[in-house]
């Protein structure tokens, strides 16, 4: 019998591109289907969020791979960089917007709202004006992050704690794996975290379903610096007598190798997967999904993929028709006069759909 999941289902409120957003239901592995810019990366980003509970971290790491910063100088006139926390909130609107991620069962969803040092603890510092924060709670325990401008309160703001700063809940395992094909150092991260178990196994056999049985081993080789640095992956091949590197056998094989390295590495957690087509050929979309269904629930992986390719969706359709009901879903993002809404395809509408090419992107 399968674990829980941690995300049955998903909302999002107030978040970027998205005002308001319910999925009733997720599967063990949810693929979200619908046009360029419907917002289906960005629940992807919320479900990141979710995973690290809110932590600054990841929130600085989201804003800053967007370019969502603010550029001036300070009185020296050098130059200067804010991340630009409204850049998080729907429309940017204004502070009194609060950002709601998680299940449909309040206790269970991650709040992030603008806050000021004034609102919290005006007594603490002599200040003409409120010093703008960011406080982010979750089952009853908040942190706040201050925006302390340069000056003399610089030092002060770093050794700041208020009593409503508590020690953030352990966040959620969760591999977030971008359109792009990974990098070797990402590459070298996954696999020393599996070479030599099962999971390796299963990594070499995910590079089958694009170069067939003539791929018997991988092996990362290189000076083993820190992160990954200066190693490469290399594959054996039958009837060649020296490995080759993995790109050689082009991208679709880096991206299913780097998926079936990311499930092993998100054991118990969540993996994310954006344009989850992306370099595969539309013969091996039935297969990676197969792959993906089977190692999902033997890792207690729970997966929440984005694609804008009826090929994908229809390879995703056939695999999911042969597992239990809930393990796979299709979600389609529609957005209208009335917002961001999301539609639910059944186990039989989806193979219906897929039989009959009937569009459900």
């Amino acid at each position: 019998m399968s674990n829980p999941l941690h995300l049955p289902d998903l909302t999002i409120k107030g978040f970027r591109g998205i005002d308001q957003l319910t999925i009733p239901r997720l599967g063990r592995v949810t693929l979200l289907a619908g046009k360029n810019g419907v917002g289906k990366t960005t629940v992807l980003e919320a479900v990141h969020v979710f995973a690290a509970r809110g932590r600054f971290s990841a929130l600085s790491d989201l804003l800053s791979s967007r370019g969502e910063v603010h550029v001036g100088s300070d009185d020296n006139g050098d130059g200067t960089s804010e991340l630009d926390a409204l850049a998080l909130f729907h429309r940017r609107v204004s502070e009194d917007t609060t950002i709601l991620i998680g299940r449909e069962y309040l206790p269970e969803q991650l709040r992030i709202e603008m806050t000021s040092l004034a609102k919290v603890r005006s007594t603490l510092l002599n200040l003409a004006d409120p010093v703008p924060g960011l406080s982010v709670s979750f089952r009853g325990k908040t942190q706040v992050r201050w925006f302390i401008p340069s000056g003399g309160l610089n030092e002060f703001s770093r050794s700041l704690r208020l009593p409503d700063n508590d020690e953030p809940e352990p966040r959620l395992t969760c591999e977030y794996l971008g359109p792009d094909v990974l990098r070797e150092g990402e590459l070298a991260r996954f696999w020393d975290k599996v070479a030599l178990t099962d999971a390796e196994q299963r990594a070499v056999s995910s590079l089958q379903l694009v170069a067939g049985s003539t791929v018997t081993g991988v092996a990362l080789v290189g000076d083993g610096r820190p992160n990954g640095g200066g190693r490469r992956t290399v594959v054996r091949l039958t009837g060649y007598d020296r490995p080759v590197p993995l790109k050689s056998l082009g991208d679709g094989a880096v991206r299913l190798f780097g998926i079936a390295l990311a499930i092993a590495n998100s054991r118990g957690g969540i993996l994310l997967i954006d344009e989850a087509e992306n370099g595969i050929h539309h013969t091996v979309q039935y297969d990676l999904w197969k792959m993906i269904l089977q190692t999902a629930q033997s890792n207690d992986v729970q997966v929440l993929a984005t694609t804008h390719s009826w090929d994908c969706v229809r390879g995703f359709a056939y695999a999911a028709a042969e597992f239990e009901d809930g393990e796979g879903m299709l979600v389609r993002l529609d957005r209208d006069d009335r917002g961001l809404r999301a539609v639910e395809y059944s186990k039989e509408g989806l193979r219906t759909a897929a039989e009959q090419g009937i569009e459900v992107r």
